[in-house]
Formats: structure tokens, sequence, C-alpha cells
């Protein structure tokens, strides 16, 4: 069920931002552009880790964003081997018509949703993402099995 919300929620975004004619980058690059609003001139390797994003289809996706003049990478002043992922005044501007899109989309998760049920549905999502970050943090670990 979470990969059919996955796949609506992706189809329903990206026609809200023609709509509101935001041109400049799909729904998974407005993925990363939000990731680097928030925090801006990061490595390649932290952006795949708050995108959630594998580094190969991260660098495809971040060349495309490059020549479309959306970021730009700049050398790490305490590594020159690496580059951090930086915001071009073009995608700084586009932040305010994608938080509009964005609560948009949270109109349509919600609709006829009392206060108390969006309460309740993201204290249960909230579990599932501790439930799966601690398996995940336990498999990294080696463990072969985990708890209940």
């Amino acid at each position: 069920m979470i990969s059919q919300i996955k796949q609506i929620q992706g189809r329903v975004f990206d026609r809200l931002l023609q709509a509101c004619g935001v041109e400049e980058f799909n729904g998974p690059q407005g993925h990363i552009l939000y990731v680097l609003w928030q925090s801006e001139g990061i490595p390649i390797v932290e952006l795949a880790q708050k995108t959630g994003l594998a580094k190969n289809t991260l660098t495809a996706m971040l060349c495309r964003m490059e020549a479309g003049g959306l970021i730009c990478r700049q050398a790490s002043l305490s590594d020159r081997r690496q580059s951090l992922i930086c915001l071009t005044p073009k995608a700084r501007a586009l932040e305010q018509r994608y938080d509009q899109v964005s609560q948009q989309m949270n109109d349509c998760f919600f609709r006829g949703f009392e206060e108390r049920e969006i309460e309740e549905l993201e204290r249960y999502l909230d579990r599932i993402v501790s439930n799966l970050g601690q398996t995940e943090q336990a498999l990294k670990k080696g463990c072969a099995t985990w708890q209940k």
C-alpha cells in the first residue's frame, strides 16, 4: 500500500508542479532541492543519506540539475577531494513555489481527516520509521535477527 501511495503521490506532485508553473525541476529533483534548502553545502554522501537515493542515481540527477542551473558543486575547504552540493540563486528563488505545492499536496493527503486522525496517523508513521531505523542499524552491525 505504501508503494502505491508513493507512486500516485509522485504523479500528483508532478502535475501540481506543472499546474503552478514550476517547470525547472520534477518531483524527485524537488526532493533533493528540499533537502538542500534545509542544509545547503553538503557532500553527496550526506545528500544520498538524507534523500534515501543511491549515490549513482543521485549523481545522475545532480548532473541534470547542474545543467539546468539549479545546483553547483564546490570543493570543500576542509577536504579538497570532496565536492559540496550548493544551490544556485535560481534554485533559492523556487523555494516558495515548492512550499506552496507541498502544502497543496498535504491538503490532498489529509482531505476529510480530522486533526486528531492526522496526529494519530503521524504517530503511527513515526513508529514505523523508528522501527525501520532500529532494524537498519541492527543489520549494519551484522545482527542477523532483530527484536519484535
